[in-house]
Parts: C-alpha cells; structure tokens; sequence
C-alpha cells in the first residue's frame, strides 16, 4: 500500500461521524452559557442529530419545561408536525424558518432547565438496546402514530394536560433513538394513562357544565 506522510494508506478509510449528544447535556451547556434568548434552530444544532428521535425529544422537553400558560401552542404543534412526518414516511424531518428561530428567554431557559434536565439523566441513564420489535424500516411509522394522538393531546387548552403525555412522547422518542423496546413499552403506558385522564377530566368537565347550565 502507498504511504501519505509515513502513514499507511487503507483501501476503505474510516469515515469519522459526528455521535448526537445527549439532550440533558445539551440544556445544561445552553442554560450555563451567555444571556442571549436560546432559539430551537440553536438547540438543534447543539444536538448534532437529524433523526425523527431527536426531534421527538427535544419538542417533547420543550412541553415539559414549566414555561407560561400558552406556550404549548408554540411547542404542541411542531410535535404534530414531526409525528406527521414520521406516519407519512417521509425520509428526514423538515422544521419550518419560524420555528427554527423561535426564542426562549435565556434566564427563564436556565431555570425551566435546571427543572427538567434530572429527569432526563435518570432516564438516559437506564435507556439501551433491547428487545426491540421493529425492524429497521418498519419503526417509525406506528411510532410516529403514537406520537401524533399524544401530540395532539399535548394541544388541547387542559390546565396541566400537556405534562403527562409530553412525557410519554419524550420517553417513547428516547425509546426509538437507543431501539429500547422496553422504555418503548413503559412509554406506550404513559401515554395511555395521560389519554384517559384527559378523558376523565375533559368528561368531568362535560357533566360539571350540564349541572351548571341545566343541560
């Protein structure tokens, strides 16, 4: 073989892939660094991960972090936007301009962070490859479908709603990153919990009216 620099040459070089950093890491290093507004396109690139499960995380952690009433119509969204994409089969996920540079306040950020960052860590912590039941073509599909009826339900206008099926969806995309077939199963049981307390609530609050309004 021919030698570049007193360094063998090899017939199939190694090619050296940038690894995605954890979303955890990710919040801790943005939240301890400079005063300016955080924006979504910043973060993404932090994360170094084009995947449908990077996305899934992140706009999932978006929905967790305890920021002011109204916000899940910012971040509620862009998760239906994501799922949707994942159930049509498209191939890589596709962020609109106007969400990609949509800020957050870098002193609220740093705050809602240190909230949401060690429950993240615990479950980074215990997430690995194991029984899986999708093959690799075959995944995200049924999981974009799953993210998208609990997505939708991150939408809906439910005092404290969101909270519980944003964390299922960011367990379930930890899940579809490692190929965690049992973080997917323990995912999948948030998010039927969160349905039917929402249910619960939404039909406690149907009859609460008709007693009110004599309906």
């Amino acid at each position: 073989m021919t030698e570049f620099g007193g360094l063998p040459a090899t017939r199939h070089p190694v090619q050296m892939v940038p690894q995605s950093r954890r979303l955890s890491a990710i919040l801790e290093q943005l939240s301890a660094e400079g005063t300016e507004p955080v924006s979504i396109g910043e973060i993404r690139e932090a994360l170094g991960d084009r995947s449908f499960a990077a996305l899934v995380i992140l706009f999932s952690a978006m929905n967790l972090l305890p920021l002011p009433i109204g916000a899940t119509l910012f971040f509620g969204p862009p998760l239906v936007l994501v799922s949707m994409q994942m159930v049509l089969g498209y191939d890589t996920p596709w962020l609109p301009r106007w969400l990609t540079e949509k800020t957050i306040a870098r002193d609220r950020f740093r705050t809602a962070s240190a909230r949401i960052i060690p429950l993240f860590r615990r479950m980074e912590r215990y997430v690995q490859p194991r029984r899986w039941p999708f093959s690799e073509t075959t995944a995200e599909r049924p999981i974009g479908a799953m993210v998208l009826v609990l997505a939708i339900a991150v939408t809906l206008p439910i005092p404290l709603g969101n909270w519980l099926p944003s964390l299922a969806c960011a367990i379930i995309g930890l899940a579809l990153s490692e190929r965690d077939g049992v973080f997917l199963a323990v995912g999948a049981a948030v998010g039927i919990l969160s349905l039917l307390i929402i249910g619960m609530v939404v039909g406690a609050a149907g009859v609460a009216a008709g007693m009110v309004f004599g309906v």
